[in-house]
C-alpha cells in the first residue's frame, strides 16, 4: 500500500468520526461559517505571479520539517514578506496539523487561506468554511467523478475557490473544469514523494490555456521560478522550502525579492 493509499483510507476513518462528534448543523452555527470569503482569483488577475506560501510542520516522507517556529509568527511573516495566500495543512496524523491551526491563521492574517487536507467528502468543505478557509484543494487522483463535482460545487455554494490538483493531463477526464478556480500541477510522485519542477514544466502545453496554473512542490530558487514562468504557469505553492528555514517569513521575502 503507498503513502497516499494509508492516507486516504485513514482520512476516511477520521471522517466518520469527525461527523459523529460534531454535526453539519453545529459546524453551520460556528462564528466564521458566516464570514465573505476572501477571493483569491479576484486577486490573481492583478498580479503578475501568485505566492500561496505553505505552513507545514511535517510530511510522511521527511518527518519534522519545523516545529520551533509558531504558526502565527509563520503567517504574519508570509503576509509582510508578500505571499498572495495562505496554504494551512490540516491533517494530522501525517503532517502534525490540525483545523485549530487553520482558525489560528485566520485570526492572524487578512489574506485568502487554502485549506491543505485530503479532502473526499463534502463534509470537510464545511469544516473548511466554519475554521476560516477560503479555498480547499482537490487532489483529482484520489477522487471519482462524482466525489469531485459534489466536493467542488459544494465549496461553490459555500462562496470558496478550489485549486484541482494533478500530476498528469489524464487526471482532467471527465471533470467539469468550470467548478475550480486554479489548477495545480504536483512535482511530488505521490508514490515516492520525489520532487521535480521538470514534471510542471514537461505538461504545461497539454494543460487546458484559459486556466491559472500553479506548480507545487519541489519549488527552491527563484530560477526554478522563471523556469516556471516561461512555460506558462502563473503561481507557485511553496512551502517546504520556506519551513526549513529558522525563519520561514524572510525566506519568503527573500525568494519574492530574486524573482
Amino acid at each position: 500500500m503507498s503513502i497516499l493509499d494509508k492516507i486516504i483510507e485513514h482520512k476516511q476513518g477520521e471522517i466518520k468520526l469527525a461527523k459523529q462528534s460534531c454535526s453539519l448543523e453545529a459546524l453551520k452555527q460556528e462564528n466564521l461559517y458566516s464570514r465573505k470569503t476572501v477571493s483569491l482569483k479576484q486577486s490573481f488577475s492583478s498580479q503578475r505571479y501568485c505566492l500561496i506560501a505553505e505552513h507545514k510542520r511535517k510530511s510522511p516522507s521527511k518527518g519534522i520539517i519545523n516545529d520551533a517556529v509558531g504558526l502565527e509568527e509563520v503567517v504574519a511573516g508570509y503576509q509582510e514578506a508578500g505571499a498572495s495566500a495562505i496554504s494551512v495543512l490540516t491533517d494530522n496524523e501525517f503532517f502534525a496539523g490540525s483545523l485549530a491551526d487553520l482558525a489560528l491563521a485566520r485570526e492572524t492574517t487578512t489574506l485568502p487561506i487554502l485549506r491543505k487536507d485530503f479532502m473526499v467528502d463534502s463534509y470537510q468543505v464545511h469544516e473548511a468554511k466554519a475554521y476560516g478557509a477560503d479555498l480547499i484543494l482537490l487532489i483529482a487522483r484520489v477522487l471519482s467523478v462524482q466525489q469531485y463535482t459534489d466536493i467542488a460545487g459544494t465549496a461553490k455554494e459555500l462562496g470558496m475557490e478550489c485549486l484541482l490538483e494533478i500530476h498528469g493531463e489524464e487526471e482532467l477526464s471527465g471533470l467539469d473544469l468550470n467548478l475550480i478556480d486554479f489548477l495545480g500541477v504536483n512535482n511530488r510522485n505521490l508514490e515516492s514523494f520525489e520532487t521535480s519542477i521538470q514534471h510542471s514544466i514537461d505538461i504545461a502545453s497539454k494543460l487546458p490555456k484559459e486556466t491559472f496554473k500553479i506548480s507545487e512542490s519541489g519549488i527552491y530558487t527563484s530560477e526554478d521560478a522563471k523556469s516556471l514562468l516561461e512555460a506558462g504557469y502563473q503561481g507557485f505553492l511553496i512551502g517546504e522550502s520556506f519551513m526549513r528555514e529558522s525563519a520561514p517569513g524572510q525566506a519568503c521575502h527573500d525568494f519574492l525579492a530574486q524573482i
